[in-house]
């Protein structure tokens, strides 16, 4: 026995010794077990001095099963002793390697001990892994990720999508086939010059919602625009006779709404012309003939105004105008989307703006306004080869093809380099994938037959506490993490902020791996937000080691505290060599000669004066 219990304080355990503690090892993190008759309570010893320990009590082993959470204490007179190996493996696994686990770390407690994560607890749960910069977030997935991917047991059927803020995973994931020629790694990018590896998203898949995002929507009165430009489409691009009778109403429309406006002629005149002079056909455009018995004039002509300040030809201009409109035609919704482009859109767009009647309203014009500059800006950027997508796909096909590699083989993991573009489009990008990805698990057949994992690299920078929720209703990963579960469709978090992060998303994790944080912000968010947090897990995070963490949530019975095992190859996240950097190349004298370039030389007078002392 180590002693007797002296005091029960909350969870708190002290115990007075009965053995010199200076001739044992270093019990503190170690595990105790209370045992009192058929009650066997354990607790993890949480400080030591040479009269006393204090413990935390952590939960009780019903027969031969733990039981993680505190529903008794142990009594005064219990039994105290230092837990045994078999008691060990209950609490932190056992030791083999199966297809039902992976190896994370090795205890930073027990000495080899390592530590296996349960691949049903884990994958299966929406996860975070926290970490101050430079504590080792990178190498953790990396290395995570190596493991579950390498030797026999490789998750062959894993559909793993990476947003890589920094693009520093592809050095750790490229060699993953010479492991286990059935896994494979492919890599998209930003960078708009690197071929067939840029990232492009068929436009035709996106919705309402997703081109809400795409042209930064700040209004909910901006949304049914959109949704009438989409619904325009087909007669954007399609050339039939029913699409241009649609172009010829909608156009009608527009010049009736402001031919009877009772505006001023001059005024009304103006945006006659500025409508035909941005929408036409061959029917209805500014030379169009209006024919009366005696002569033909063209409809700019009618729109003379006399020196009374009037247009005469105001009721022949409308008589005209009306025989475009056409009221049996309606847009139907379509079953299927259809092949478009920006361009089209951006077509789209300006003909639902004349078509809803905004421009007799400078308010709603203005507002509407804002996404039509917007989209002209994508369309004719270089961003716009991310939404040119080279030939028509379903939804489910392109995800088939991001899962798949140049030689047809099916890859399982898929990195989006997002690092060459601002945070506002990597942050849409991520959006839009994850929506797609979340639409296609909703409506698998067999629910959950293919697990997506949406792994997401500074998640403070792209889930976070923004305006998607009073313009569309709702924030897609806080949709994934309410309600992807259940579809298989898993989110993982990377980030060195939590406090940044969505609360809703956050609290729907299950699993947590905390490496070192420090900032007072982050560690009171993660002690309010993060089930089962002591004080004691926060004083240790904050001087965690780089490469420790604390493991806790639905996979681990109790916060388990290990080493992680470094990856092999690993991530390019490392800091600059500076010395190396400073002096490549490069000898003392050169440096000298370059220094003396930027620098004037000083005045050696001046240096060989004497120092001048001054007396108070």
């Amino acid at each position: 026995m180590l002693g007797n219990i002296i005091e029960i304080n909350d969870n708190i355990v002290t115990i007075d010794l009965d053995v010199d503690i200076t001739k044992q090892a270093n019990l503190v993190g170690l595990h105790l077990i209370f045992e009192d008759g058929d009650k066997k309570i354990v607790g993890e010893i949480i400080s030591a001095n040479t009269e006393y320990l204090k413990a935390n009590i952590l939960g009780e082993f019903v027969g031969n099963v733990f039981i993680p959470g505190v529903n008794t204490k142990p009594s005064f007179m219990s039994k105290i002793r230092i837990i045994t190996i078999n008691e060990i493996e209950q609490l932190l696994g056992k030791q083999e390697d199966t297809i039902d686990n992976v190896l994370f770390g090795i205890s930073n407690v027990y000495r080899n001990y390592k530590i296996n994560i349960d691949i049903n607890p884990f994958f299966s749960n929406h996860f975070a892994i926290l970490g101050n910069s430079g504590s080792g977030k990178s190498f953790t997935v990396a290395g995570l990720f190596q493991r579950l991917l390498s030797g026999k047991n490789a998750a062959v059927g894993s559909n793993i999508f990476l947003f890589d803020a920094y693009g520093e995973y592809t050095n750790a994931f490229s060699e993953l086939h010479k492991s286990n020629q059935n896994i494979n790694y492919k890599v998209y990018t930003t960078n708009s010059n690197d071929g067939s590896n840029v990232i492009k998203i068929p436009l035709w898949l996106l919705d309402v919602d997703d081109i809400a995002l795409l042209l930064g929507a700040n209004s909910t009165n901006q949304l049914p625009i959109i949704e009438k430009a989409l619904k325009l489409i087909p007669i954007i691009t399609e050339k039939s006779i029913t699409t241009i009778k649609y172009k010829n109403d909608i156009i009608a429309r527009a010049l009736q709404d402001v031919l009877l406006s009772g505006g001023e002629s001059t005024k009304i005149r103006d945006q006659v012309i500025a409508i035909l002079t941005k929408f036409k056909t061959e029917e209805l455009n500014l030379e169009s003939k209006i024919v009366i018995p005696g002569y033909a004039r063209t409809l700019k002509q009618c729109l003379y105004i006399d020196n009374t300040g009037k247009m005469q030809e105001m009721e022949l201009v409308v008589s005209f105008v009306n025989s475009f409109i056409d009221d049996s035609l309606k847009i139907e919704e379509l079953k299927d989307p259809i092949y478009y482009t920006l361009l089209d859109l951006e077509e789209a767009l300006e003909f639902a703006l004349i078509s809803e009647g905004i421009l007799k309203s400078n308010r709603v014009y203005d507002m509407a306004n804002v996404l039509l500059v917007r989209l002209h800006t994508l369309a004719n950027g270089k961003e716009s080869v991310y939404f040119s997508y080279p030939e028509y796909v379903t939804r489910n096909q392109y995800i088939m093809k991001l899962l798949t590699d140049s030689k047809n083989q099916k890859c399982q993991i898929v990195n989006f380099n997002i690092s060459d573009v601002d945070d506002r489009l990597a942050k849409v990008i991520t959006k839009i994938i994850s929506r797609l990805l979340f639409k296609e698990s909703t409506e698998m057949k067999e629910r959950g037959s293919v697990p997506f994992h949406i792994v997401i690299e500074e998640a403070h920078r792209y889930v976070q506490k923004d305006s998607d929720v009073e313009i569309l209703g709702y924030n897609i990963f806080e949709r994934i993490t309410k309600e992807g579960r259940k579809y298989g469709i898993i989110l993982g978090l990377i980030t060195q902020r939590p406090s940044e992060l969505s609360d809703t998303v956050v609290s729907q994790c299950s699993n947590f791996l905390i490496l070192k944080m420090t900032h007072p912000s982050d560690l009171n968010y993660i002690k309010t937000m993060i089930p089962n947090v002591t004080m004691e897990i926060v004083e240790r995070l904050k001087n965690l080691k780089p490469g420790n963490c604390i493991a806790f949530g639905s996979a681990f019975k109790i916060p388990t505290g290990l080493y992680v095992i470094a990856p092999n190859p690993t991530p390019m996240s490392n800091n600059v060599d500076m010395v190396k950097s400073w002096h490549r190349n490069t000898t003392a004298e050169s440096q000298t000669t370059a220094i003396n370039q930027v620098i004037p030389e000083v005045d050696k007078d001046v240096i060989n004066k004497p120092n001048l002392i001054i007396n108070n």
